[in-house]
């Protein structure tokens, strides 16, 4: 299998039923049991989904697709992907407001949901100039098209369809932690392509083992993680669902490996401690198979920087925690980990992808990289360097062997009356290893850096630390005396509440004023 030759879904659908075939691929838990559907399912299921959908409109349409990760959900988002329809996979936490604004800028044709927006979707649908808006309800709604639309049904022939490999498939509205969303779009073999890297990780990704898939499916980093990739690679992927239920899935589905982003990394962490704390014959590494099952060997981390504090304390678990680096305009990865990297680097630079730094800023050549913001000429042409690199918008420096290390963001840049550039990455770095607190933002205000802290409340608890103010505002007088003038902390803001955060975890910046 070599990214020569499968350059669509639909071949590497076609590609991974023939080769594992009745092997288990998904499974998840529904009405008390334990469920699993094969690779020879997954296309089946998938197959009557493009056939239904192209029975409806055998026209190429924009499909917004919002529902919660479950099997239909997958099984939806490929029959779209397979059917030569552009796919635009929404959060099912979305408003019926923003549904509408990013609906119409899509120009949806067609809208699918489940009950998670079901309530949502007449006021989300007005305004937008749809062909369908159509319920697909639940599992019992999906078992009719499996039927009726079959490989021996009367529209078998319409899924007979050659989909073009460069044309858009997907498009993905970029979170942003500041300014307008933009719908990316990635064509097929962006999509496909970008799992077909070499894995750094030799002892983790092997058929037949098996990753809980946590994060949402409407993020290209878990929809081509946690179920492409994992198809390519002849895994189990067990579908956990809600958060709610995945220190229950932990020890059900048991599984080797975890995608996950920091802010999950550090709740399973207290998870431990706290089994720990009732359990304290224990090991560190036996408390935390009680969280984790058995099997656990890998959590990987995305979309947010990665404290090495956190590393470390997982590997006093036995568990390797390491981080890659991407974006959705590249295609999703751009590094991926490498347990020989530096635990502070975002890992290696995958083999399909070029990187360079200039002026500061990592830039990368790709063949995944994204066609363009959906009709934001403008704003796609300001992505890309005169000679065709993507800009990342990330302050970083890459090694001769290959590892990337991000330190900061270009557009968080904090620019002084003095002239001086600060990036506030840089100095949020210096709090990682405080135990004391879970959350950090530098940003400037009226020409002066401002330091706004989230604490560690359960660490306080435990350590019986009541000023906490006190103790931060000391903490940070003290690395005042050492630190550059421009880098001086001239006001501190104690938090009482987290700070908002994108879908994908990373928290939202006020713009500098």
């Amino acid at each position: 299998m070599t990214n020569h030759t499968i350059e669509t879904v639909r071949a590497l659908l076609d590609d991974c039923a023939e080769k594992y075939g009745k092997k288990t691929f998904l499974k998840f838990f529904r009405d008390g049991f334990v469920e699993s559907r094969s690779f020879l399912e997954t296309r089946t299921d998938a197959l009557a989904v493009c056939r239904w959908i192209r029975s409806l409109n055998p026209q190429r349409m924009h499909v917004a697709f919002v529902a919660k990760t479950s099997y239909e959900y997958i099984i939806c988002m490929t029959g779209i992907l397979i059917s030569g329809n552009v796919g635009i996979p929404l959060s099912p936490e979305i408003s019926a407001e923003e549904a509408a604004i990013l609906m119409k800028r899509a120009d949806v044709d067609m809208l699918l949901y489940d009950d998670t927006f079901a309530d949502k979707a007449a006021d989300a649908a007005k305004g937008a100039n749809l062909l369908f808006s159509v319920d697909i309800g639940d599992a019992a709604s999906f078992e009719h098209i499996y039927y009726a639309y079959g490989d021996d049904s009367e529209y078998a022939s319409l899924s007979d369809i050659q989909v073009d490999p460069d044309a858009a498939a997907v498009m993905i509205y970029t979170s942003g932690t500041t300014g307008v969303k933009k719908a990316v779009m990635l064509s097929s073999k962006a999509l496909v392509g970008n799992i077909m890297y070499h894995d750094y990780i030799t002892d983790v990704f092997r058929p037949n083992d098996v990753a809980l898939s946590v994060l949402p499916m409407y993020h290209v980093y878990s929809f081509t993680g946690d179920y492409l990739k994992n198809m390519k690679d002849g895994l189990q992927v067990a579908l956990n669902g809600d958060l709610r239920y995945m220190t229950a899935n932990l020890l059900r589905f048991e599984p080797r490996v975890i995608r996950v982003v920091p802010m999950i990394a550090q709740t399973l962490l207290r998870c431990v401690r706290a089994v720990h704390n009732r359990n304290p014959h224990l090991t560190a590494p036996e408390a935390a198979r009680l969280v984790f099952g058995r099997n656990i060997k890998w959590l990987i981390s995305g979309g947010a920087y990665l404290p090495p504090r956190l590393i470390e304390e997982y590997e006093q678990l036995d568990i390797y925690l390491r981080q890659g680096y991407g974006m959705t305009e590249a295609g999703c990865r751009i590094s991926v980990p490498d347990p020989d990297a530096d635990k502070s680097s975002v890992g290696r630079v995958i083999d399909i992808c070029t990187a360079r730094v200039q002026n500061g800023e990592i830039q990368v050549n790709t063949p995944t990289k994204m066609l363009g913001y959906y009709k934001m000429p403008q704003e796609s042409a300001a992505l890309f360097t005169p000679d065709g690199w993507l800009r990342t918008g990330d302050i970083g420096r890459l090694t001769e062997d290959g590892q990337l290390f991000i330190t900061g963001r270009v557009k968080n840049l904090i620019i002084l009356s003095s002239g001086e550039n600060v990036s506030p990455e840089a100095i949020e770095k210096k709090f990682n290893d405080v135990p004391l607190i879970q959350e950090v933002m530098v940003y400037g205000e009226n020409d002066r850096i401002v330091a706004e802290f989230y604490p560690n409340n359960d660490y306080a608890e435990e350590n019986n630390i009541d000023d906490i103010d006190g103790i931060l505002e000391a903490l940070v007088d003290e690395m005042n005396k050492s630190a550059k003038p421009s880098h001086v902390i001239a006001k501190v803001k104690i938090r009482r509440e987290p700070f908002e955060k994108t879908g994908s975890g990373k928290i939202k910046r006020p713009r500098n004023v």
